[in-house]
């Protein structure tokens, strides 16, 4: 029989294999005769392009690869990566946020989880303070979607807003043009502080042939009405004429070469290697989300050396240790740690340890990693008369209100208020990560069922039509089944209620990135209000 630590390696192994099956279909849409009829273009594959623009041997943070599917838009129910490629590499040394039109989904057309994931990236770009680099190539909104895309403050104009106000902030704006852009679409190589556009392959204008036929009776063709030699030697409203995506691709990192040097904001010290592998997440994260775990056997996977040095550890054992709060090192950076433990339930101990060591990492302009594991506060007369809504309060006072880098990685169950305290999306953290063991919902499928199934037991019995053992069962299953879907990473993957979906594997490569990115910029002083101790 096999031991518990080799089930919960293979069980997770296998999630993550659904993982990049949903990684594969979302970054090839349209399979190889796509790819085909890009090379008629004199095209490649979007990431191609990104490879080529980052440096040699350094890596790409793709973000949000599974955004888009099982959306159930008109005409369409997956846009595959949302039709864009975002993320982040290194340019010159420097980080860079790269934003990409994949022509190959919808001819790179905004749906309103397209615009979504535009405005994402920009906002962590203006946050972190990194140049940005857009690439391309879009048909502009998705037309039979128009008024959920187009007018709206965070809708498609907000793309060009945040470029403007991006620019005004010194965050250079560069666009590379490697295809058609159109209508709203042409502020994007407009509004850049430099844009690069491609000969005969890169078209922008206000109005195509076809609408300039029908408004003004001019027959013109794209090349003449708004390519590349028009607007870089005619017009003006591009900067760098090339030849083909070589050269311009060369042209952007010529651009970006003479960028001032990004300084961190903190003490570096020398990195250590974790003193335990990656497959120790893999064998002490329990197969079944619901069961508790020990944190304390997962951070030498991820600390530099393994060490961590803990606060208040004998603190309430059982109550105050379901949050387990400290430092390590990692990859040379400090971070602080609040990590839920055991089964996860914040009593009241534990919010005030948690709270307190948001404060003090706060005052020290420490950033904060959030390992989140808990399904809720603990509820009942004696909590509640004990304050645990006060001492709650106090938890989700103090992440709203810390001004240091906050990064959220979700490793088991994320619901209620607990997804609140712990830094979720809703307090504004810098990266927040899923793994395939993430269920983040108000609650849990069986929690919410038997909740629903109370409500809908009572209705029945006023109606005089009450319910059979068989409509009991199945009413609770439809209720475990809805919020279970709903709580899965595929599903808040494919809305971007995450950043990305990782693996166990990769989470310390990407937190040291997350962090590194996110202390590029000064840390303000603490300021925490009125907290109720």
């Amino acid at each position: 029989m096999a031991d518990a630590k080799s089930v919960n390696k293979t069980h997770w192994e296998a999630e993550e294999d659904k993982l990049g099956e949903r990684m594969a279909l979302a970054m090839n849409p349209g399979g190889e005769k796509a790819v085909e009829r890009l090379a008629k273009q004199g095209k490649l594959p979007v990431r191609q392009l990104v490879d080529k623009l980052v440096d040699p041997g350094t890596a790409f943070f793709e973000l949000s690869t599974i955004a888009g599917f099982g959306m159930g838009y008109p005409e369409v129910d997956d846009v595959p990566c949302a039709g864009l490629v975002t993320g982040i590499g290194k340019v010159h040394g420097n980080w860079v946020m790269i934003v990409a039109n994949d022509p190959r989904v919808k001819a790179g057309t905004y749906f309103p989880i397209t615009v979504k994931k535009h405005l994402r990236a920009q906002a962590i770009a203006e946050r972190c303070g990194l140049n940005c680099v857009y690439i391309a190539d879009s048909g502009g909104a998705f037309l039979p979607m128009q008024a959920d895309v187009f007018p709206g403050e965070d809708h498609f104009g907000a793309m060009f807003y945040n470029m403007a106000r991006m620019s005004a902030m010194g965050l250079k704006q560069i666009t590379l043009s490697t295809g058609g852009n159109t209508a709203g679409g042409a502020y994007i190589v407009f509004m850049a502080c430099q844009s690069v556009m491609i000969d005969k392959l890169a078209y922008s204008f206000l109005g195509g042939p076809p609408l300039v036929k029908a408004a003004t009776g001019e027959v013109i063709s794209a090349e003449d009405l708004g390519g590349a030699k028009v607007h870089t030697g005619i017009s003006g409203g591009a900067d760098h004429f090339c030849k083909n995506q070589d050269e311009a691709v060369a042209r952007i990192r010529a651009i970006l070469s003479m960028e001032k040097p990004q300084a961190l904001q903190l003490q570096r010290f020398p990195e250590q290697e974790p003193a335990a592998p990656a497959s120790a997440i893999y064998e002490n994260l329990p197969a079944n989300i619901h069961q508790g775990i020990n944190i304390r056997n997962i951070l030498p996977a991820l600390a530099d050396a393994g060490e961590f040095v803990e606060y208040k550890k004998e603190y309430a054992r059982g109550r105050g240790d379901n949050i387990v709060a400290g430092k390590m090192l990692l990859k040379g950076m400090p971070v602080g740690i609040i990590a839920s433990n055991g089964a996860g339930i914040l009593f009241l101990e534990a919010a005030r340890k948690a709270t307190e060591w948001i404060i003090r990492c706060s005052q020290e302009k420490v950033p904060l990693l959030f390992l989140q594991n808990s399904p809720g506060f603990m509820v009942g007369s004696a909590s509640e008369h004990a304050g645990i809504g006060k001492y709650g309060a106090d938890m989700v006072r103090s992440v709203s209100c810390s001004q240091v880098p906050r990064i959220q990685m979700v490793i088991g169950p994320d619901n209620g208020a607990a997804n609140y305290g712990m830094c979720g999306r809703a307090y504004r953290p810098h990266f927040l990560f899923h793994t395939m063991r993430s269920r983040t919902s108000v609650m849990s499928g069986r929690s919410a069922a038997e909740v629903l199934f109370s409500i809908e037991e009572r209705k029945r019995e006023a109606r005089k039509n009450p319910m059979t053992e068989e409509d009991k069962q199945a009413f609770r299953n439809r209720m475990m089944e809805k919020y279970d879907g709903e709580a899965h990473p595929f599903y808040t993957g494919a809305r971007l209620l995450n950043d990305q979906v990782l693996t166990f594997s990769q989470m310390r490569d990407w937190l040291a990135m997350a962090f590194e990115v996110s202390m590029l910029n000064p840390v303000a002083d603490p300021n925490f209000g009125n907290l109720r101790f």
